[in-house]
């Protein structure tokens, strides 16, 4: 827990994005039946060329929201951490919110105007 564990980018130009990123990492992308981006398209995740696990997420954002990447930590319990980080001067933007899988996530900028996101992962 409190270790990053998942990134997201989140951009205008996904297919751009995800070409470049495939080149020079090998990274291989596939449609979350779960999620959408901005632009009401399948979320994207990301795995790397060892195929292993999923550890990160395109999203398209439709012009909707600025070009970002933002990193996400693990945390036992999302709306805790919000209190938290708010305690300390954070602002929490987006949640948390509860998606179909059960994991919970919310996006905040820190005191310094940093963005960043937490998230619970689902029950098991």
């Amino acid at each position: 827990m409190n270790n990053i564990g998942w990134i997201e980018v989140g951009t205008e130009r996904p297919e751009e994005a995800e070409r470049f990123y495939g080149e020079v990492f090998g990274w291989t992308f596939a449609d979350d039946d779960n999620s959408v981006g901005l632009d009401g398209k399948p979320y994207r995740m990301i795995t790397g060329p060892d195929g292993g696990a999923p550890f990160g997420g395109f999203y398209g954002t439709g012009g909707k929201a600025p070009d970002q990447a933002i990193f996400l930590i693990v945390v036992a319990d999302t709306a805790e951490a919000c209190r938290q980080a708010e305690a300390h001067g954070a602002k929490v933007l987006v949640g948390p919110q509860r998606e179909a899988s059960g994991l919970v996530y919310a996006r905040l900028s820190d005191p310094l105007g940093n963005l960043f996101g937490v998230f619970t992962p689902p029950a098991r």
